[in-house]
């Protein structure tokens, strides 16, 4: 004789039917976020501290500079342009080439889950943070070279697999060091570097 059917599980209404439970409101940051806001902080502030000591202006890559104030929508679409470029750029590698779509699954395992807004968040400030002190403050005292390769050495992990990472941090160097040099402002290399930042961060996290 067949045996009677079991009832289904109870089912929670909230979570999805495959993947992960979202988030519930008002949760804690992750660690990894948390720690990354508390760096960035500390960064900035050895920023500010720096350029204050040396007696300039953080958001200006010279005095004339300062004095003629930028174009801040030129210097705000020189960035967008550049982030796009770079998002493409690395979008293709990672879809093209072998090489490319290990790292990209290497990275998104060692971030982990991130929304949309620990995304942009960790941007937004990693933008600020990183190019108020090596363009804003570090580049004026070495240089675009030296300040591009040491902005790759701070991206530099101990592992073969993870190098052409480190190779694009220092591409991405010479980059926002170029803008900063050509717009005289930190305003072009903050966006840029927040806007690629902010798209590769929600690909690499949505394939964990």
């Amino acid at each position: 004789m067949a045996s009677e059917p079991s009832d289904p599980p109870e089912t929670d209404p909230e979570r999805p039917p495959y993947g992960p439970a979202p988030h519930p409101p008002g949760r804690l940051r992750p660690p990894l976020v948390r720690l990354a806001l508390a760096f960035y902080g500390a960064l900035l502030l050895a920023a500010l501290v720096w350029a204050a000591l040396d007696g300039r202006a953080l958001p200006w890559a010279s005095a004339d500079a300062a004095r003629d104030g930028g174009a801040p929508l030129r210097d705000l679409a020189a960035g967008l342009l550049a982030a796009a470029i770079v998002v493409l750029a690395s979008r293709q590698l990672t879809q093209r080439t072998r090489l490319g779509e290990q790292l990209a699954r290497m990275l998104g395992a060692a971030l982990g889950p991130l929304s949309l807004g620990e995304c942009w968040l960790l941007a937004v400030v990693s933008g600020i943070a990183e190019e108020a002190f090596f363009r804003g403050a570090l580049q004026p005292q070495v240089g675009l070279v030296a300040a591009s390769l040491l902005f790759g050495a701070a991206h530099f992990v101990p592992r073969r697999e993870i190098l052409p990472w480190t190779l694009f941090a220092v591409a991405a160097g010479f980059l926002l060091g170029w803008l900063f040099d050509a717009t005289g402002s930190l305003v072009a290399p903050i966006v840029a570097h927040a806007g690629i930042n902010g798209v590769n961060l929600r690909h690499l996290t949505r394939r964990a």
